[in-house]
């Protein structure tokens, strides 16, 4: 699982107002650009629609990192691709697990070094370790221990059996010794010109609303591009005319009618790419409040949802509709057949979302408007980022479905940041939220119903923003941990989808689209369909992969 912390926003989000951004590029202030050439045309241009500025932040481990930090300055030992279900060495080149299952070591990569010319060697693996369990507390909780076995082997050392860890462990992008060992405060320290592995790590041009990174002098692999150039927009719509104008190479974000707004503008250099293979869109209701506690009360809401609708209008048709696993189309080959084809609270029964409402007390009146069993009016807040245009699309297609059962539902849009803040302390009704998405289907079934995931209301979480826990969940989590046997993990995932299907946590909607869209005018060796070497988004641990196999157009 990339990143010190579990993702605050996602590619859609917004922050603040798009004008200046898109101003700039209007007006011609950015020189250039992926169509025009000039000073910037050498350089890969990629908007960043979630991020109205940008701060001079490379530190990891902060929630405010400028973008790219993770993916092209700092690098892990290995990389997971959703795409095709491969495992890629990266700064290590093998690893082993004993067969007690309670040690795992890795080998790294001969010859790094970092952008400042000190080598890479184990010890900067064990201390980004002991960074990461000090800073942030419950991490890493099945770590013994992790040494330096020699310059170029670490071995880390389990207090039981933990069979996610290899991702876990592997994914962690790794930080230099020489520069944090001795940092006192290091979840603060910006690190404005930061010393990584990866393959663009030098900060050139830094503006409010632009900043460019440069190779990395002393890469131990192949870099063909200049450069990375990055734009700030504070939502879709800004970053979207930049794409739709020439202005970018990649556009990773949400596009209404992609087909004629974008690819109609040059069909034959530009393309596009949605693998269902991100996290999955959940619409989660906060089951410490009475109303949200009954599972039977969550099923009803959900049978009123048309996801037919919510698919092709509010997502554009881009997606497919969620089944009663919850899973996305990363878990595609986890999926049990006999629970998904056989789903009834995921899919739209009006008649029989109003029987379970009526037997759980939730009766209509003559006008047919619900009450509580106290008496007050069905009604609640559905929260979503004002500038998420898809997802507040999503939201009020909900709020319309619901009226079809009597039931009151509110779009609450404010800024993504004052949603997510009521996310992460339970202090909201409803909203649209995204989901853990790794490797195995442990991670996104732990944070949907996992007691050791569970805060109190008003105690910040990054996971678990609905507060539910079941503890035949946890029995059942705990077992798929213990077990490296692909055979019984599968049983116990088929286990834990059934529980999913019974107890109802959240209310699936969609496996959110890789977004991912770009031209080819100046740069080749993208990711398809038919080569998925790497999604598209630029967000994720693959993106590396992309980077490091994108030339210029000769």
């Amino acid at each position: 699982m990339l990143s010190v912390r579990p993702p605050r926003l996602r590619a859609t989000l917004a922050l603040g107002a798009a004008v200046a951004a898109t101003a700039l590029l209007l007006t011609g202030c950015v020189a250039g650009g992926a169509d025009n050439g000039g000073d910037s045309g050498a350089m890969l241009t990629i908007p960043r629609e979630d991020m109205g500025t940008f701060t001079q932040n490379f530190n990891p481990f902060s929630p405010n990192a400028a973008p790219m930090t993770q993916q092209s300055v700092y690098e892990s030992m290995l990389i997971y691709n959703p795409a095709d279900g491969s495992t890629v060495p990266w700064l290590a080149e093998s690893w082993e697990t004993s067969e007690d299952g309670l040690t795992q070591t890795y080998h790294l990569r001969e010859g790094v070094k970092w952008s400042d010319g000190e080598p890479f060697t184990a010890q900067d693996v064990v201390t980004t370790f002991e960074l990461q369990r000090k800073l942030f507390e419950g991490s890493f909780t099945y770590l013994a221990g992790v040494e330096a076995v020699d310059e170029t082997t670490v071995a880390f050392t389990f207090t039981n059996v933990f069979s996610p860890s290899l991702f876990e462990i592997g994914q962690q992008i790794i930080v230099p010794h020489h520069i944090w060992a001795d940092q006192a405060d290091p979840e603060k320290f910006e690190n404005k010109e930061p010393v990584g592995t990866g393959p663009f790590t030098e900060v050139s041009n830094f503006q409010a609303q632009s900043f460019d990174l440069l190779p990395n002098p002393e890469y131990w692999g192949e870099v063909k591009i200049p450069g990375i150039r990055m734009l700030a927009f504070a939502g879709n719509d800004g970053a979207n005319l930049a794409a739709i104008n020439g202005d970018v190479d990649w556009a990773p974000q949400y596009m209404p009618d992609i087909e004629k707004t974008y690819i109609g503008k040059d069909p034959e250099h530009r393309h596009y790419w949605f693998p269902p293979t991100g996290a999955e869109i959940n619409w989660q209701l906060n089951t410490t409040l009475p109303e949200f506690s009954d599972p039977n009360v969550r099923k009803a809401l959900s049978m009123a949802l048309d996801r037919e609708q919510i698919v092709e209008v509010g997502m554009s048709g881009y997606t497919i509709p969620a089944d009663c696993t919850g899973l996305s189309g990363n878990y595609d080959e986890w999926r049990d057949a006999s629970i998904a084809d056989n789903c009834t609270w995921t899919e739209r029964d009006i008649e029989e979302a109003g029987k379970l409402l009526d037997a759980a007390g939730y009766k209509a009146g003559a006008d047919g408007t619900r009450v509580t069993p106290a008496g007050e009016p069905f009604a609640f807040d559905i929260s979503v980022g004002s500038t998420s245009t898809d997802w507040l699309s999503v939201a009020n297609i909900i709020a319309q479905n619901l009226e079809d059962i009597g039931v009151t539902a509110t779009v609450d849009a404010p800024d993504w940041a004052a949603v997510v803040a009521g996310y992460e302390t339970g202090e909201f009704e409803t909203g649209i939220v995204w989901s853990d998405n790794a490797p195995t289907p442990w991670h996104y079934y732990r944070g949907l119903m996992s007691s050791e995931t569970v805060k109190p209301v008003g105690e910040q979480t990054f996971v678990n923003y609905h507060r539910f826990s079941d503890p035949r969940a946890d029995e059942l989590l705990t077992q798929f941990s213990a077990t490296a046997d692909e055979g019984e993990q599968r049983e116990i995932v088929n286990r834990l989808q059934a529980l999913y299907n019974e107890v109802a946590p959240a209310v699936p909607l969609f496996p959110g689209p890789e977004w991912g869209a770009y031209t080819d005018i100046r740069f080749t060796g993208w990711p398809t369909e038919d080569n998925p070497y790497a999604t598209l988004a630029t967000r994720s641990p693959t993106t590396v992969l992309v980077l490091t196999s994108l030339e210029p157009v000769k």
